[in-house]
């Protein structure tokens, strides 16, 4: 009688193979392999019934055509054409995989590539600002000056044909001459020395006077903000900061910083394009914040900006019925201990500024990073 314990079924040259790939380490990438799908890598399901059983169809045509020992042979070659299909979809899958693989490990190196430069550019931004706030600490007095030499720097922005902007076209002889930027030449020789200190520490060339004269406008803010903070708590430097950091806008920079790679104007904007901010009437500061995609909000929160007298400008824009409201606002919150809503709104108008009209290069002041020959360490 025959056994009724079950006998295994030989495994069939589909299984051997698959089992031969997988013992020699074909991987699942990216969420799929040969045997998950094949189709993937353009290869034919294994469990096609078809597929499966070609070499039965054969030996049954064999059988109806000739003898015994010609069906044999026609089984035979079937199955070793069989076998060569498969083992040559297997090779395909092998260099899908490989392919995928590799895409994987160059998609790594890119991202690796990215941090590294991301780091360079903060490190590099990071300097910039120690050297610029020591520069802004041993003048003090020229904190209106750089805000306004940012403004009009800014301020010469088309929009109908988005030309000007903050290009660093105003440290050229024939824009910084003009009268809207009469008082500006201290401020600008304050950044020309600055920046030969930084250039002679950048690793990736020249920093761009477009983004100096912008990164100086934001750390002399900053400096007005902690001065704001220290007078709070009696001139106390220590908890002035420690009031700043826990309770100021100094995290509010991000986008700020990121805007980073703007490329300088080899020639001055024209003129005409920036008022007299000291003589210009209210109506016409609104026209100006206007046209370039800003407001009255803008006009009274970026007060500082049009002269030294920051008291004596909103005193003007505050007889103006659009800027009234929100210059009321912002002398509320400067009362306040965090000064919220002043600071961010101004953070977010400089911001805006910053990036008018320009085309940011992301890479800009990176290098390549120098390699370690392995050979030459001694352990």
């Amino acid at each position: 009688m025959p056994s009724a314990q079950h006998t295994r079924r030989p495994a069939s040259p589909v299984t051997e193979t698959v089992r031969a790939l997988k013992s020699k380490g074909v991987r699942e990438m990216a969420g799929a392999t040969f045997l998950s799908a094949p189709a993937l890598l353009g290869l034919p399901s294994v469990s096609s019934p078809a597929r499966r059983h070609a070499h039965i169809q054969v030996c049954c045509q064999a059988k109806a055509g000739g003898s015994g020992a010609e069906a044999a042979a026609a089984c035979e070659e079937a199955l070793r054409l069989r076998r060569r299909d498969l083992i040559g979809g297997c090779f395909g899958a092998a260099v899908g995989l490989e392919i995928v693989e590799g895409s994987t490990r160059f998609t790594g190196v890119a991202a690796a590539a990215d941090l590294i430069e991301r780091r360079q550019r903060s490190e590099f931004q990071s300097n910039i600002k120690s050297t610029l706030t020591a520069a802004i600490e041993a003048k003090p007095e020229l904190v209106p000056s750089l805000l306004t030499l940012a403004l009009n720097d800014a301020m010469t922005y088309d929009k109908a044909t988005k030309t000007g902007g903050p290009n660093g076209s105003i440290r050229l002889s024939a824009e910084i001459s003009r009268p809207e930027n009469s008082g500006l030449s201290a401020a600008l020789d304050l950044l020309v020395e600055a920046k030969k200190e930084i250039d002679s520490y950048s690793k990736g060339g020249p920093l761009s006077f477009a983004d100096l004269i912008q990164i100086a406008a934001s750390q002399a803010l900053k400096k007005t903000f902690l001065d704001a903070a220290i007078a709070k708590t009696g001139g106390n430097q220590e908890k002035g900061r420690t009031l700043y950091s826990a309770y100021g806008s100094s995290g509010q920079w991000g986008f700020f910083d990121k805007i980073f790679g703007r490329d300088d104007a080899q020639e001055p904007d024209p003129e005409g394009r920036v008022p007299q901010w000291s003589t210009a009437s209210v109506q016409e500061m609104k026209d100006k914040f206007i046209s370039v995609g800003l407001g009255p909000r803008q006009v009274a929160v970026m007060s500082a900006f049009f002269g030294p007298d920051q008291a004596a400008t909103e005193e003007k824009l505050i007889a103006d019925p659009d800027c009234r409201p929100w210059v009321e606002k912002y002398q509320r919150s400067r009362e306040t201990v965090s000064r919220t809503d002043y600071e961010v709104d101004l953070i977010t108008a400089v911001t805006k500024l910053s990036y008018l009209g320009q085309k940011i290069n992301y890479e800009a002041y990176t290098y390549p990073k120098q390699k370690i020959n392995l050979g030459k360490l001694k352990l």
